[in-house]
């Protein structure tokens, strides 16, 4: 049964669920509020699993063109020295490549092919849904346009894929309150230099009051130099680790950041194989903004209403889960409308198949995630080690690895354990 599906935020998970749901023959509307969608943000990495989604999607090929494929996950301690090589992609047993890409550029990718399947008048800009009602069979959306002006559109099913600060969860959850901070800042920015390593690796280094993470987003240019994406996390509230403070206010998301704040804290930051200060002073763009998340929620549907991406699970960017969980939602609520012709059941099963897992990988990112990794190496050998086995027993991390992957959805042989304890 063909549905009109209206989803509300023109972002990388509501374009990849309005291309699943179209291929699946839904009339798929998209409302974005920006009146102009622009490439936006700097670097995101997809696992392999949400590759596959927009595998099946037909859009490896450009995909495959534009982004880095990502050899492994290296962590660091804060002097360079590895501690832990997670082989990724192909080479690490999976049916798809990891991809490192620029967010902008893929989220316009995905606006251009909506564009054409969806048809063109059914991405409309400038739109900004406010809320919405139920009636009867069908759902009211209502907004506001370019002009100001108020607005309203009926469907049969309206997904609110519509961010942290999501109008339609607002609606369902008044009393939230802003986002809650571990009083980590984030500053990411992007510069041109030469490969690192082997040209397809991401590294995290540091510990939890300070880390470093990089990666390529791009291959490299025939000058020889590449698109690095970096992002400097430096705490500053050490009474926020799990996320008990209150973010700061809107106006402070996404504004540029200062090369100024980092260096008292990076500038010393050489490693053998990149000079993390000289990445940040060639700094082709730099933003800031607090690492936030809001607590899972006990439901995520209302009707015909439901929620999608970081509307649904806001969770802090760790261990490469914000993009791809999105897009596993696109899959999940595709398949249940595809294998339940009640709609409303079919939104209860899509519901029961995601909530749990993000529930989980929000609470694992509290504890730090797979970054955790970092702090057991560096409470026991602040200043570096000879031998990493002298400090910790390499197999330990590895099953730790393992057990937070196989509760991230990651699809791979000998997965080891399905739940990760505490590691505290």
């Amino acid at each position: 049964m063909a549905l009109d599906i209206l989803i509300a935020g023109g972002g990388i998970g509501g374009l990849a669920a309005a291309l699943a749901l179209q291929r699946d023959g839904h009339r798929v509307t998209v409302c974005e509020a920006a009146a102009e969608l622009k490439p936006l943000g700097v670097g995101i990495n997809l696992l392999p699993h949400a590759v596959a989604v927009l595998d099946e999607l037909g859009l490896m090929p450009v995909l495959a063109s534009m982004a880095v494929p990502t050899s492994a996950l290296v962590f660091a301690n804060r002097h360079g020295q590895t501690i832990y090589e997670d082989v990724r992609g192909l080479a690490g047993g999976y049916s798809h490549p990891q991809f490192s890409v620029h967010r902008g550029e893929l989220q316009q990718l995905l606006w251009r092919e909506a564009a054409t399947r969806l048809g063109a008048e059914r991405l409309v800009s400038g739109w900004r849904i406010t809320g919405a009602q139920l009636d009867g069979d069908e759902v009211i959306a209502h907004g506001v346009d370019a002009t100001g002006a108020r607005v309203a559109r009926r469907a049969s099913v309206l997904i609110a894929a519509d961010g942290i600060h999501s109008a339609i969860r607002r609606q369902f959850h008044p009393d939230e309150g802003a986002p809650r901070w571990n009083g980590m800042m984030m500053w990411r920015g992007t510069s041109l230099a030469r490969p690192f390593l082997d040209g397809r690796t991401m590294v995290q280094a540091g510990h939890r009051r300070a880390k470093f993470v990089v990666y390529p987003i791009a291959p490299p240019r025939p000058d020889g130099l590449q698109l690095i994406n970096w992002i400097c996390d430096r705490r500053l509230r050490e009474d926020g680790l799990g996320g008990g403070l209150t973010a700061p206010g809107r106006e402070d998301w996404n504004k540029p950041g200062s090369i100024d704040d980092l260096m008292p804290t990076f500038g010393g930051w050489r490693f053998p194989w990149l000079d993390v200060p000289g990445v940040i002073r060639g700094a082709t763009q730099l933003l800031e903004w607090p690492m936030v998340d809001r607590d899972p929620l006990p439901r995520w549907r209302h009707g015909r209403i439901t929620l999608l991406g970081d509307a649904a699970h806001p969770m802090y960017p760790i261990g490469s889960n914000g993009a791809t969980q999105a897009i596993l939602d696109a899959a999940a609520i595709a398949r249940a409308l595809r294998e339940e012709r009640r709609v409303e059941t079919a939104l209860a099963n899509y519901e029961a198949d995601r909530r749990p897992m993000c529930a989980r990988i929000v609470e694992l990112n509290r504890q730090e995630g797979l970054d955790y990794i970092l702090d057991m190496v560096e409470e026991r050998a602040p200043d570096g080690f000879a031998r990493l086995e002298d400090v910790i027993d390499p197999a330990e991390i590895d099953a730790f690895v393992k057990r937070y992957k196989a509760v991230a959805g990651h699809r791979q042989a000998a997965m080891g354990e399905a739940a990760l304890p505490s590691p505290r």
